[in-house]
Formats: C-alpha cells, structure tokens, sequence
C-alpha cells in the first residue's frame, strides 16, 4: 500500500491537522506492515502559485512557447513530482486545515498543480471525466469555529465541500473526513475535539487498511 501524508498548515507542532495526519499515517502503517508512506510537507516546499508560463505548460494553447530557462523547468519538473506521487498513491491523507473559511493556499496550489487534463480528469462529449480513481482519500479537517450541520455550513464550508468536489471530479470517490471542530473555542474545547477526532482515525486507519 503507498501512501501519501499532505500537510499545509503553517502552525508547525502546535497544528492539529498534523497531528491528525500522523496519527492516521502511523495507524495505517500498524495494520498494513510493509506500507510505504511520502510525505509531502507543503508549508516546508510550497509550490508556486501558477504564473502565466505555468498555466501555458500545464493547459498548453496552439502556437504558444515556453520558457526554457533553469527556473522554469525546475518548476515543471517538481509539477511531475506532485503529481506522480499522487497518481501513484493508493491512499492519500490530506491535512486541511479552515482559513477563512476555505483551504490554505499552499493546498490550493497543489491542487493546481496535479489538476491536468488528460492525467487526472478528462473532458469527454458526456461531460468530464475523472481518472484519478481507485484511491482513497482522507481529509483532515480541523476548524477554529464550529460550521458542519448548522445554518452556516451552506454559506462558510469552502473546505470540505471544495476538496470533496474537486476529489470527486479527479475521479475519486471514496472520501472520508475526520473532522475537528471548534479548536479556537477553548482549551476543554480543543481537547474534546482532538480526542474524539484521533479515534475517528485510528477506526478508519483500521478500515482503510483491511480494505486495501
């Protein structure tokens, strides 16, 4: 089993994404001795936003050049990078924490950077198609405010329900959220939060692994 373990929040050892993440990755490896984990820490080496050259290599237009300088290829060829590993993970656990109401942008230029027509989703007479499927995905959701089934997940939830879409559209359909809510609201909170969301992963660790 090859896993990929994705982090993006900025808030180093004191983020609770993180924490999850681990913690779901180590659970994963104690059932399924022999996985094979990557970790791609993108606060650590945060892909560059896309600039118009980008753009051009990843959605190339008729006539169009790109650039050949040192800089550029670099650029691509840690595009490559992304998104090989993701195309080759069998389960990929994604940290996502709320800022402000959406993703982090570090995330958000992941995304950007593995989202290619004709590698990860397809457009077709029918609509598009995704090709990224048969992975699983893990979001691992943390949020200062507490949003999920009240009035105000419909008009703030740009988190979860962006990455199930655009998951969905690469073709994955097997989407799982371990949730912690709440986390800015106090230290009983905070806690409370964690630990119920650290046992919805060590449940889902098991499932994920016996599945696979």
């Amino acid at each position: 089993m090859n896993v990929l373990q994705i982090d993006s929040s900025a808030s180093g050892s004191a983020s609770v994404s993180r924490q999850l993440t681990a913690a779901i990755v180590q659970a994963l490896c104690r059932n399924r001795p022999g996985a094979q984990v990557r970790h791609r820490d993108l606060v650590a080496q945060p892909p560059a936003h896309l600039d118009g050259a980008l753009l051009q290599s990843l959605r190339p237009q008729p006539g169009a050049e790109l650039p050949s300088d040192a800089s550029f290829r670099e650029q691509a060829a840690y595009t490559d990078e992304l998104l090989e590993e993701f195309l080759g993970a069998d389960v990929v656990v994604v940290g996502a924490p709320m800022y402000n109401f959406s993703i982090p942008s570090q995330l958000k230029a992941w995304i950007d950077r593995v989202a290619q027509a004709g590698k990860t989703f397809r457009y077709t007479a029918e609509g598009p198609q995704g090709l990224a499927g048969g992975k699983k995905v893990v979001i691992v959701s943390s949020r200062g405010g507490k949003y999920a089934g009240t009035p105000m997940e419909p008009m703030m939830d740009h988190q979860e329900a962006y990455l199930r879409a655009i998951f969905g559209f690469f073709g994955v359909n097997d989407v799982h959220v371990v949730r912690a809510e709440g986390v800015s609201l106090g230290t009983q909170v905070r806690a409370e939060a964690l630990e119920s969301a650290l046992h919805r992963a060590g449940l889902l660790a098991e499932e994920l692994a016996a599945a696979a």
